[in-house]
């Protein structure tokens, strides 16, 4: 079975942050509804600083097959898979039969993936502030991407900044 696409999905601030010291800056409840509601049912990848970021009472990230590059052999991550390449994670969700696995960071990771071309789509949340932080999302160039949607969303009571849920699709330059 082939993918119908492999996606990543993130959330950026307008500076490129994504994080900082092995944490999120900013707090966004629809953004991180939106994260579960898109990633639920699939498989979920992404490197050992990334799964140690999350709150040990949301590990395994529920509803999701688990799956964590690291280089360390020796690495043991409770409830999750643990491979040592993102192509090994990408076979991994293949024979789970899952049509479309997510990239969900961290920033090597991200890299990486882009790198090697293995993104078909992106689920990017542009944070329209700018953060000081250390992990950030690689550059990608625009003119080999197509937005497909934007949403955006104006701060509220429960959102300090605003941000739009933005999708781009890779074109397809074979033709």
């Amino acid at each position: 079975m082939a993918f119908k696409r492999v996606s990543l999905i993130v959330a950026v601030a307008e500076n490129g942050v994504i994080g900082k010291d092995n944490d999120l800056i900013w707090y966004l409840p629809r953004d991180l509804k939106y994260f579960k509601d898109t990633t639920a049912g699939h498989t979920v990848i992404m490197g050992r600083k990334n799964w140690d970021s999350i709150p040990l009472k949301y590990r395994p990230l529920k509803g999701r097959d688990n799956v964590v590059i690291t280089r360390d052999q020796s690495f043991q991550a409770d409830g999750a898979i643990v491979v040592h390449s993102l192509n090994e994670a990408l076979e991994i969700a293949k024979k789970a039969g899952d049509e479309e696995p997510f990239i969900i960071g961290g920033g090597q990771i991200y890299k990486i993936a882009l790198e090697q071309n293995l993104i078909d789509r992106m689920h990017i949340t542009r944070v329209h502030e700018e953060f000081d932080g250390n992990t950030f999302f690689p550059q990608f160039d625009e003119n080999k991407w197509k937005l497909v949607s934007k949403e955006d969303h104006a701060p509220d009571h429960r959102h300090e900044y605003s941000f739009s849920f933005c999708i781009w699709d890779k074109i397809d330059d074979s033709q």
